[in-house]
């Protein structure tokens, strides 16, 4: 239960958010364990009373402060205090950091497109329908990895999800979103899509689609239930395409 009131409380707060742990000499507790758990794994800023001393938690120099002095701090600069690492701890820093959730998700995808020659059909697009947005219509993609380039990651996806081996063209639009801006992650999606072409309409759907369809993109989208994101880049296709 205190652990609930906690993300609550986190979630109020929204992205500007942090948390001050009240720990006399180091003691911080196991309930408040659990909290510094959550608040690191969600990228929240934890500043402290004192030293930890009786949890194994790595803290940089600079997260030790009485709350007059992080008080004070705050409205002279601002901000809140940054990071200070000693140059023994930067290794331990860069394994930290590349635990920690990402207060942004790059997420790669697009028009998968294939052009038969025949002027009478046309080009068609592929479109999977998903549980993921509620049985609505979608594009295909996914998140880019740690270390991937946006473009491998956009192949990736293709393959995984469709098993086509996709070759990637014009960029067609990237754009933000931001779900419920005070949620406590304030985790921000950022949607990078392009256009593919296939050699092939052989789909072979993995477990994140349950339906696929090969169609014109205006004919989609006067007869499909596309989701919002998804009707958006299929418009700017076939705007491109007029």
């Amino acid at each position: 239960m205190v652990e609930l009131l906690y993300l609550h409380h986190l979630k109020r707060l929204g992205p500007d958010g942090f948390s001050y742990f009240v720990n006399p000499e180091g003691y911080i507790g196991k309930s408040a364990s659990y909290e510094l758990g959550i608040a690191q794994v969600a990228n929240i800023p934890c500043f402290f009373q004192e030293p930890i001393a009786d949890h194994p938690a790595y803290l940089h120099r600079n997260s030790v402060w009485s709350a007059e002095d992080l008080a004070a701090h705050v409205a002279e600069k601002g901000a809140l205090p940054a990071p200070s690492v000693r140059a023994d701890e930067a290794a331990i820093h860069r394994l930290w950091e590349d635990l920690m959730v990402p207060g942004s998700v790059v997420a790669a995808g697009g028009i998968i497109e294939y052009d038969d020659g025949r002027a009478s059909k046309g080009r068609e697009i592929l479109l999977v329908k998903t549980h993921k947005w509620g049985g609505r219509w979608s594009v295909v993609g996914g998140k880019v990895r740690r270390g991937e380039r946006l473009l491998d990651a956009l192949v990736r996806e293709v393959k995984e999800e469709t098993g086509l081996l996709g070759r990637p063209g014009a960029h067609l639009a990237t754009f933000d979103q931001i779900r419920n801006s005070g949620y406590y992650q304030a985790t921000q999606h950022v949607f990078v899509d392009f256009v593919v072409r296939a050699d092939s309409k052989r789909v072979t759907l993995n477990e994140e689609a349950q339906e696929h369809l090969w169609i014109p993109a205006r004919e989609a989208l006067s007869s499909l239930d596309i989701e919002p994101n998804a009707r958006h880049i299929v418009e700017l296709y076939a705007a491109q395409a007029a």
